[in-house]
Parts: structure tokens; C-alpha cells; sequence
């Protein structure tokens, strides 16, 4: 660790949590890194980012010439730079920080993101064995090369590679391998694949969710309108990456809330607003509702 590392450290922007120790070795094998906060997604925008009315970064999908030193723009803010990493900018973020992010791309690599038993007992199956790394709930397969990143690409698999981000976890076990045309045609497959089953979020695009629409919910309004806010909240925190997978995840958490309702509980109008939400942050509509209806489904069965 260079002098100026370890004057970072001293300075108290690693609060003995070793994520910024963490930052800084990955950095130093060219891995481009970035603190998440609690909850696993990146740090909101500065004030001056916010909305991306700076125009954005350069190396986004749509170009602009933001320079802001501060931890903004999610994945296109990961970095090797390590004096950007130890800059007072980012020290905030580090004090803060519950984990450590990298751009698999930005790596040369790609994560297959296995989210339980089942998505990881399907990928032993299906996909060509490759370096593991265990996560809480299932584990993450890494592959040499780059694709693009979508989410929900089938039950419990999402693609974390270009324009995305993905948590250390640790350098997990086996030999990594080269990324292969099985894993490239889940892209392909997924954009031909309708959603299985009615889609729960179809309805008209004014729908709401209130006490006439949800006659055989359990819930009080208060409740329903409190999760419902925190969660687009959260899908409309992700504005250059991972909306469309938090949209699946707040429709699946908010629907599982129902499981023990005789119904209806008005979840088309819950669906409804999630989508709106991650369309105004750029994911693609048709991309959205596939999200929420397939989130909606799998926390309808969550108990079943």
C-alpha cells in the first residue's frame, strides 16, 4: 500500500469495515470499483447530478461531459483511479458504505447472478462450469469476455456485465473461463420470451392502486401507500443502471405481502406504478413490464 493509501485509511474514510482496503486492491489488479450504501445500491446523485442534468458521464450510453468528482452516475463511477478513490469526495460514501462494487465490464468479465437454489442447481445444468462465488442467496458465475447486461433473463438469473454493476464477494473457486455462446443466447432468449402466464402488471397506464380496486386486501391504505412509496423510491433511485432488476425485486417484496389476502388486493395498479417508475429512469417499457410481471408473480408465490 502506497503512503498515500494509507494516509486515506488514517484520515477515517475506512471505518474498519476494510471496504476501502478492499477498493484499493481490486483497483490495483485493474478491477474499476465504487462503495455501495446499505441496501446494495450505488450513492444517490450529487445535487448537481441529479436527474443527470450534468448530461451524464462519458463513458455512459448516451455521452456527456460530466466530470463530477463525487460517487454519482452508479456503475459509470466505478474506477482504478485510486486517487479518486481516496479523495474526500468519495470519503462520505466510504464512511457510509455496506459493501464494495466493481463494473464487471470495465474487468473484462461477466456475472451471471444465480439468486437462489434453483437459478444455481438450473446453471450446473445448463452452463459451462466457470469460477463460483457464493452470495447470500445463491451464487454468482464469472466469465472472461463482455455482453450485454439484462435482468430476469429467466427466474432468479440476471446478466451483470456492460453498463451494470456487481458486489465483491470475494475471489470464489474454480477456473474462470471463457464467455460462451450458452450464456450470450440468455440475451437473445429473453428478448424473445414473453413472459409465462397472465401478466399481472397489465393494465391501463393510469392505474393506481386504492381501496376500490383492492376490496379483499387485508392491509390498510396507510400501509399499502407506504411500502408502495419506499419502493418506487428505490426504482427511481437506480438512474443509469439496475432499475430493472430493483423493479422486479419492490414488485416481488410488495406482492408477497399479499400472499395471506383473500384478494383482490389491487396489485395490476401496484404493478402499474413500478413500471412508470422504471421507465422514467430509461429502462424500456416492454423491458419493465416483463420485470414487474414476473417480480409480481414470483412474490404471489412466495408462500405457496
Amino acid at each position: 500500500m502506497t503512503p498515500d493509501h494509507s494516509s486515506a485509511l488514517a484520515r477515517g474514510m475506512d471505518p474498519g469495515t476494510g471496504h476501502l482496503r478492499t477498493a484499493l486492491e481490486l483497483a490495483a489488479a485493474n478491477v474499476p470499483v465504487l462503495p455501495l450504501r446499505e441496501g446494495k445500491g450505488p450513492f444517490g446523485n450529487c445535487r448537481a447530478c441529479a436527474r443527470c442534468v450534468c448530461g451524464g458521464r462519458p463513458n455512459m450510453k448516451s455521452a456527456g461531459p460530466c466530470q463530477c468528482p463525487d460517487v454519482c452516475h452508479g456503475w459509470a463511477a466505478a474506477t482504478t483511479d485510486t486517487t479518486v478513490i481516496t479523495s474526500r469526495a468519495w470519503a462520505r460514501a466510504w464512511r457510509q458504505a455496506a459493501a464494495v462494487a466493481y463494473h464487471p465490464a470495465g474487468a473484462g468479465l461477466t456475472v451471471v447472478d444465480l439468486d437462489d437454489p434453483e437459478a444455481v442447481a438450473w446453471a450446473r445444468q445448463t452452463l459451462p462450469l466457470t469460477r463460483t462465488v457464493t452470495t447470500n442467496r445463491g451464487e454468482h458465475w464469472i466469465y472472461r469476455g463482455t455482453m450485454p447486461s439484462a435482468n430476469s433473463v429467466r427466474p432468479g438469473v440476471d446478466i451483470k456485465s456492460r453498463m451494470n454493476y456487481a458486489r465483491w464477494l470475494g475471489h470464489g473457486s474454480g477456473t474462470i473461463v471463457d464467455l460462451l455462446p450458452a450464456v450470450r443466447a440468455l440475451i437473445v432468449k429473453e428478448e424473445a420470451t414473453p413472459a409465462r402466464g397472465p401478466v399481472a402488471s397489465s393494465s391501463p397506464t393510469c392505474a393506481t392502486w386504492d381501496r376500490t380496486v383492492a376490496t379483499g386486501c387485508r392491509h390498510t391504505e396507510a400501509y399499502i401507500h407506504t411500502g408502495l412509496k419506499r419502493g418506487l423510491a428505490k426504482v427511481s433511485s437506480h438512474t443509469q443502471s439496475g432499475a430493472g432488476s430493483q423493479a422486479f425485486g419492490v414488485a416481488r417484496f410488495l406482492a408477497a405481502q399479499h400472499t395471506h389476502c383473500p384478494g383482490p388486493c389491487g396489485l395490476d395498479g401496484i404493478g402499474q406504478q413500478i413500471i412508470s417508475a422504471a421507465i422514467a429512469v430509461g429502462v424500456p417499457e416492454a423491458y419493465a413490464q416483463r420485470a414487474v410481471a414476473n417480480g409480481l408473480n414470483a412474490g404471489a408465490g412466495s408462500f405457496q
